[in-house]
């Protein structure tokens, strides 16, 4: 079969995955599912992957196929599997779990102690098939196309996972920031607006993301580039705050927000990576605002999140590509040329 391979670590995006021929994952596990891709979704995680960015954090034995956001039709089972037939349509959630430990046991599937992760500790979904297991398969309705629902399983989760810890805190009249309304931020929004009755803020440096957050449901749209994001969130909260901030993007710029932009006792969320947090001490205790680090979602909260997308409460704004073109799509991320989210097609 054919599938993306990182060999090395590199900042080129150009040519940082190999196409090449490799073996068919066999099922050698009872509870084993062997799913074929139809769809793959690429993630700014996989950017940082290819940089390098997680060795410290996880192994990664390389070469290794990349993609965890994942969704197709399986093609085999193990002896043991009853949850899914061949010839079912599933979306994968990223972890495959063991089941066993506390984590585990206490629903935090995150947290698993066994876990492996596909395209960031085993091999993932930009191939022609993909090897799973029972506990990570969630059967799609039979309306729902793998391709466009792919990105849920971690763009999806992930937004979701954190608009739920907002929308716990959020009282209508309340106001939520969402600071990029990319591959996760735009998912992020409808869910915020989906289960709240807040007023919510959008931000982003292109155009073309505010238009899409204007159609999600945004009551108010800032270019940092064009206002001040501080006067802003200022006016439209009577000098309050925003009760919850989501920060899609990460960065250092966007951490330096929390002060500024947040209420008393609010909460800076932070969802993207790759910047800093700078703020003194007294920063929070003046403001008693926290900042808040959010991970991929729980299986459960895929169900959820399946749910949502069956129900027409979320959409996914998507384009898709070819497997050899995954290097054109990395690098078109990382010059922020995609809107939504990219879907490789293998």
């Amino acid at each position: 079969m054919d599938a993306a391979r990182l060999h090395e670590y590199t900042d080129d995006m150009r040519e940082g995955l190999t196409v090449e021929a490799i073996d068919r994952p066999e099922i050698d596990r009872s509870d084993h599912v062997l799913v074929e891709v139809e769809g793959a979704g690429w993630c700014q995680t996989d950017n940082h992957i290819i940089e390098g960015m997680w060795e410290q954090y996880v192994p990664q034995p390389l070469p290794m196929t990349l993609g965890h956001e994942n969704a197709g039709e399986v093609v085999e089972t193990g002896e043991e599997v009853q949850l899914v037939s061949e010839g079912d349509k599933v979306i994968c959630h990223p972890v495959q779990t063991c089941g066993t430990c506390r984590p585990c046991r206490q629903g935090e599937t995150m947290y698993c102690e066994n876990q492996s992760f596909n395209g960031l500790t085993t091999d993932g979904g930009f191939a022609d098939y993909l090897l799973t297991n029972e506990r990570a398969v969630i059967p799609l309705p039979g309306d729902v196309d793998p391709i466009d629902i792919a990105p849920h399983a971690d763009a999806g989760i992930t937004a979701y996972h954190a608009a739920k810890k907002v929308v716990d805190e959020l009282n209508p009249g309340d106001h939520a920031v969402i600071i990029g309304i990319g591959g996760l931020g735009h998912i992020g929004l409808q869910c915020v607006d989906a289960m709240s009755a807040a007023q919510i803020t959008a931000v982003d440096l292109k155009d073309s993301a505010l238009e899409l957050a204007d159609g999600y449901g945004a009551d108010h749209l800032v270019n940092p580039s064009d206002d001040d994001l501080r006067e802003v969130v200022d006016s439209v909260t009577d000098g309050t705050g925003a009760a919850q901030v989501m920060d899609f993007v990460g960065a250092d710029v966007t951490t330096e927000y929390a002060p500024d932009i947040t209420a008393a006792g609010g909460d800076h969320h932070i969802i993207g990576y790759g910047g800093h947090i700078h703020e003194p001490a007294q920063a929070l205790v003046n403001g008693e605002f926290s900042f808040v680090g959010n991970i991929v979602g729980r299986y459960a909260e895929l169900q959820e999140l399946v749910s949502l997308v069956e129900q027409g409460e979320v959409d996914l704004h998507t384009s898709r590509y070819d497997l050899e073109e995954v290097n054109t799509v990395a690098e078109k991320l990382e010059h922020r040329e995609i809107d939504g989210r990219a879907v490789i097609t293998p």
